[in-house]
C-alpha cells in the first residue's frame, strides 16, 4: 500500500507564494512518477503539474506554466510544488498523485493513488 501525505495549503495574498509537499511511504515503485492535481469546489480534479521518477522530465498545465515548479527529492521520497505570483483563481485543494503513467497522461485516470488534499486560498 501506498500513502501520500501533502503538506503546506494555508492562505496567502495574490501575487504570494506557496510551496506544497508530498511525502510519499510504503511501497513505491522506482518507475512511478508524481504528479500534482487541484479540484475547485462542484468541478472535476484537473491536472496541474507532474514529474518523472528520475526529475528529468517536468509537464505543467498552460494555466501554471511560468509560476508553479514542480521537484522531487528521491532520497526522500517527497515532491514538492513551488507556487509562485499566486492568483485567487488558483485557490483549490491540491492534491498529490502517483502512477507509472502520470508523466505522460496528465490526467486522473492515469493516477493510482492520491494523497488526501491540502486547501490553498488566494485573497484578492
Amino acid at each position: 500500500q501506498v500513502q501520500l501525505v501533502e503538506f503546506g495549503g494555508g492562505l496567502v495574498q495574490a501575487g504570494g507564494s506557496l510551496r506544497l509537499s508530498c511525502a510519499a511511504s510504503g511501497h513505491i515503485f522506482n518507475n512511478y512518477a508524481m504528479g500534482w492535481f487541484r479540484q475547485y469546489s462542484g468541478k472535476e480534479r484537473e491536472f496541474v503539474a507532474s514529474i518523472s521518477e528520475s526529475g528529468e522530465y517536468t509537464t505543467y498545465a498552460d494555466s501554471v506554466k511560468g509560476r508553479f515548479t514542480i521537484s522531487i527529492d528521491n532520497a526522500r521520497k517527497t515532491v514538492y510544488l513551488d507556487m509562485n505570483s499566486l492568483k485567487p483563481e488558483d485557490t483549490a485543494v491540491y492534491f498529490c498523485a502517483t502512477g507509472i503513467a502520470v508523466s505522460i497522461v496528465p490526467h486522473t485516470s492515469a493516477v493510482d493513488y492520491w494523497g488526501q488534499g491540502t486547501q490553498v486560498t488566494v485573497s484578492s
